[in-house]
């Protein structure tokens, strides 16, 4: 299994395992994530979920080596989107980073230790609050590839921070530190390195002291509209076609070994 799943005091964990690849997610992880906050989401001895990776890394993103094969189209056409998809609810759509086309009824925390980058950094801002780490960071790094938000990225993040702030995270890829996504309200809190996972425990816990009915009627009614969401996912989805030779090409060059020294030219 490339995740974990664990549950207790009506709290399940979710965890990435992928540590050789920083966590990034590849088809099968994707799968996994999609079925267990599908589960979660039945789960009537669960009422809050907590996402989270490692003390190296939340999530690398997606796996830029599945990105490689060719055609393109043979791994993404399961990620399609209807032109009829209307509810996220009713209709749960897997995504490629796995939930992150899913509207669950109930709250979900990411903790977040070191990298949550690219597809990675969807995810965070897929779930409902998100406690980093003071040496976590953030990042549209697949923007330097060339690869496109596809999984809520371009959605959700105008939502937290506001629109002109993330037309410049989006557009610049830069690195985003603990300290400045507190500032910016990117993340609730940020804890001493270690700690994300304890904090967000800690944050459920302290959510499940009050009555689970308002809870969870006011976590529904602060969400966007099912439609809504499911027309701006589905417009972020097709949007993201004009870009997919420059992704092959791109995903290529950081297979081939390019970036790891920090350089993100064309060369």
């Amino acid at each position: 299994m490339a995740i974990s799943v664990t549950t207790k005091d009506r709290i399940t964990t979710i965890a990435i395992k992928r540590p050789e690849a920083r966590n990034a997610v590849d088809p099968e992880t994707s799968d996994q994530l999609f079925a267990a906050f599908l589960a979660f989401e039945t789960d009537a001895g669960a009422d809050i979920a907590i996402l989270t990776g490692d003390s190296i890394a939340f999530c690398a993103g997606f796996d830029l080596k599945v990105a490689t094969q060719r055609p393109p189209q043979k791994w993404l056409e399961k990620y399609h989107i209807p032109d009829d998809w209307r509810d996220p609810c009713k209709d749960p759509l897997p995504s490629p980073m796995g939930p992150a086309r899913l509207m669950l009824s109930k709250p979900v925390i990411a903790a977040i230790e070191g990298a949550a980058v690219a597809g990675g950094m969807e995810l965070a801002l897929w779930c409902s609050l998100r406690i980093a780490s003071a040496s976590a960071f953030f990042g549209v790094f697949c923007r330097r590839w060339g690869v496109p938000l596809i999984d809520g990225g371009t959605v959700r993040l105008a939502q937290i921070v506001g629109q002109g702030r993330a037309n410049e995270l989006i557009l610049t890829g830069r690195a985003i530190h603990a300290d400045e996504a507190l500032r910016i309200g990117l993340v609730n809190e940020v804890t001493e390195d270690g700690q994300a996972l304890l904090a967000a425990v800690s944050l459920a816990k302290s959510l499940l002291k009050f009555p689970r009915a308002c809870m969870l009627a006011d976590y529904h009614n602060g969400q966007m509209p099912p439609r809504q969401l499911a027309s701006a996912l589905r417009r972020e989805w097709q949007n993201s076609a004009i870009a997919l030779q420059t992704s092959v090409d791109g995903a290529s060059k950081f297979a081939a070994g390019a970036g790891r020294a920090g350089s993100f030219g064309s060369d």
